[in-house]
């Protein structure tokens, strides 16, 4: 059982190719992790996988537990357990925290089903305990006039509530400092099962650190050029993508 990008070709709406053919498999009980230089297309391969409206697949399959997901909505694509934790999480001013994320696993449920308020709240605290997050936020809309490591947990607050079979983190780390790091990728590692495969998108080793990868992949111009274990994130912390100037890979 995994996530299956084959030969994923899309390009923006004005047509330029951004993904030129990326392969790349995610079996449920791994992580893997895509580091590579700006503009290579990482968050682009984020998006397309989710469904985002500004990209266009013009070639190649994603598939989920072997099931093409290409044709499906935004929507129906995250009730099927796809999750994406925003690079730049967005602010929904006028919904509290508690409601978005109960009105989200309420769409998951069976027409008729009501989820239970107290095993629900329940739940929702003690992931913000882990999360060392503040119960006050419950009330607070989300993401509005939260700080940058507070938006973060929140994304990770959301996957944990809706325990989602794939998880893909964009460049989570972005904007953390040290100690919201920690917290973050304290999350993530209680996420992690045999039962749910996840792909961490990070510029940098310090997250890698703290969520050891099981695969690590570089991705340069569109593609995945190059795979290895843990080991290559910290090559190419020493050495940067000097191996990508040679001239199989230009």
């Amino acid at each position: 059982m995994s996530l299956q990008i084959t030969n994923l070709h899309a390009t923006l709406e004005d047509g330029t190719e951004i993904l030129k053919g990326v392969n790349l498999t995610i079996p449920k009980g791994e992580v893997h992790a895509i580091m590579g230089p700006n503009g290579s297309g990482k968050s682009t391969l984020s998006k397309v996988i989710s469904g985002h409206e500004s990209y266009v697949v013009t070639g190649g399959s994603v598939t989920q537990d072997g099931e093409e997901i290409l044709g499906k909505s935004i929507d129906e694509r995250s009730r099927g357990g796809i999750f994406l934790a925003f690079q730049y999480p967005s602010e929904v001013p006028g919904v509290s925290n508690a409601n978005f994320i109960r009105a989200a696993l309420q769409a998951r449920l069976p027409k008729g089903q009501e989820i239970d308020a107290v095993a629900y709240y329940k739940n929702l605290y003690s992931k913000m305990d882990h999360l060392e997050m503040d119960r006050k936020f419950t009330a607070r809309a989300v993401n509005e006039g939260f700080s940058g490591g507070e938006k973060k947990r929140n994304e990770i607050l959301q996957m944990m509530m809706l325990e989602p079979e794939y998880c893909i983190l964009d460049e989570t780390d972005s904007g953390l400092d040290i100690d919201a790091l920690k917290i973050v990728a304290k999350g993530v590692n209680a996420m992690r099962s045999p039962e749910r495969g996840m792909l961490l998108i990070t510029h940098y080793q310090r997250l890698l650190d703290y969520i050891k990868p099981d695969y690590v992949h570089v991705m340069a111009e569109g593609r995945i050029v190059r795979s290895g274990g843990p080991e290559l994130a910290l090559e190419l912390e020493k050495d940067g993508y000097e191996f990508l100037k040679e001239p199989a890979l230009a």
